[in-house]
């Protein structure tokens, strides 16, 4: 028999080789995971995508004096010859418009969700409503206009951006004071929607609302000096993110509310300018939820894979310390048949999941392991008795993995504290060990306590023609 540090070294790299079956399973995973992305974002993207509203902004076209420098012939009357010479003239043309923010903006978005299916993947998806009120102080275009420029005011146009146009649904309309006024889809290839709402000198406050629908996101850029967003739902696991986080938000199982109150001094944007700021608003200064599916299972199966290596070490630990160190000892091949049933545990976990949900595929997959693993210890190993301590420490294995894979907060310390309780319970199992000494003849006692069937307890030592034990 060999000796039981050479054993250890023997199980070990057993353990170690068990990271190419893992590798392949987490390779299978991903792939699956990426045909469930593919799958979420095709869906998504039909039912009108992530969704971002910046503006509104309220465009003012500029014209003014243009100085035209132009070179053409003039005759000289002395010679009658002709000779190229400048000449300059002014044309009143369009210059760069006047952007103004709002003075105060207050968005108030309303969501409710709902799941839609692409074969077997289900979707988040919602439909919203978008309303918003705001005004103008269109004192401050004068001062950024040049010598001779003049405001077109009853041009004036009133621009909101959006993500895409096919996410706009139900009703959309823009009142002025009370006065309708109509929307059309902007001009510029550029996605949202433009109005002419007139000269807004005399304009009050302005009202839009708009329904859309959308998924995976929902975000909105502070464009007013002050910046109201209130934004709710149904879904129960928002995740806010961007530029800024909600001052006050309310998140429970019946779903969200956020509030974010944003002064103009927080972002990096001009009340009036004469350059469009949409852009960097959109890139710097954008805020929003995403509507977040926790702990879904593939991020699950990923995290199991990555712990799969402790898991299959502790199962080998196990059997090498309750086989009660016979001199037929367990066979590497049966090391290597107990690692790929663990590692195949996770295939089966994913592919139930993905039909009956997480909590059910796990609690089958990890029943059938266990089954499994347990009736191999007791046939295929010999284990007898014993193998009812193979079999709860896969319980405990399995139920602690669940823990793991629920909570990924606390995943990292029920994985180092299991890790830490196994290191332990072996260095206290062998202390008796003689790792140096050479190995022993004949079968031992096992580690576990009880006795070994081939070696009765009560059985003494007996010198040839001696007297029997009284």
């Amino acid at each position: 028999m060999r000796a039981v540090g050479t054993r250890f070294l023997i199980v070990g790299l057993l353990a170690l080789l068990m990271f190419i079956p893992l590798f392949f399973v987490s390779a299978v995973i991903d792939d699956r995971a990426g045909f469930s992305r593919l799958s979420v974002a095709e869906l998504g993207d039909e039912w009108g995508g992530s969704q971002l509203f910046s503006g509104p902004v309220l465009i003012l076209p500029v014209e003014g004096p243009v100085t035209i420098t132009e070179t053409g012939p003039v005759a000289d009357p002395a010679t009658g010859q002709t000779r190229q010479e400048p000449r300059t003239r002014t044309e009143i043309r369009a210059r760069s418009p006047v952007y103004l923010l709002p003075e105060g903006f207050t968005l108030d978005i309303a969501t409710t969700t709902q799941t839609r299916s692409r074969g077997i993947f289900d979707v988040p998806v919602y439909t919203g409503e978008a309303r918003a009120r705001f005004d103008f102080a269109t004192d401050a275009a004068a001062g950024l206009l040049g010598e001779g420029e003049r405001i077109l005011w009853d041009q004036a146009a009133l621009r909101l951006s959006v993500t895409d146009n096919r996410a706009l649904r139900g009703e959309t309309a823009l009142s002025v004071d009370g006065r309708a006024v109509a929307l059309e889809p902007r001009a510029d290839g550029n996605a949202g929607v433009t109005a002419a709402p007139g000269d807004p000198r005399a304009a009050g406050e302005f009202t839009l609302s708009l329904g859309f629908n959308g998924a995976a996101d929902l975000a909105a850029t502070p464009m007013g000096r002050s910046t109201v967003v209130t934004m709710s739902s149904d879904w129960p696991h928002p995740s806010f993110f961007g530029a800024f986080l909600p001052d006050a938000t309310r998140v429970d199982e019946t779903g969200f509310e956020a509030t974010w109150t944003i002064p103009h001094l927080a972002r990096p944007l001009p009340q009036a300018a004469r350059e469009d700021f949409d852009g960097i608003a959109r890139q710097s200064s954008a805020f929003g939820v995403r509507f977040f599916q926790p702990n879904d299972f593939y991020s699950q199966a990923y995290r199991a894979a990555r712990y799969g290596i402790l898991f299959i070490a502790l199962t080998f630990l196990t059997v090498l310390l309750i086989e009660g160190r016979t001199g037929k000892p367990t066979h590497p091949v049966q090391y290597i048949l107990i690692g790929l049933a663990q590692s195949i545990f996770v295939l089966l976990m994913v592919s139930y999941a993905e039909q009956i949900g997480f909590g059910p595929a796990y609690a089958l997959s990890a029943g059938a392991t266990t089954i499994l693993l347990t009736m191999f210890g007791a046939l295929g190993l010999k284990l007898g008795r014993r193998s009812a301590v193979l079999a709860i420490m896969l319980a405990v294995t399995y139920g602690v993995l669940y823990l793991i894979l629920r909570s990924a907060d606390y995943a990292l310390l029920a994985g180092s504290t299991l890790a830490f309780l196994a290191l332990a319970l072996t260095m206290y199992m062998t202390r008796n060990e003689d790792w140096y000494g050479a190995p022993r003849e004949g079968p031992r006692r096992p580690w576990f306590g009880g006795n070994s069937p081939e070696v009765p307890t009560d059985a003494q030592p007996q010198a040839e023609g001696g007297p029997a034990p009284r």
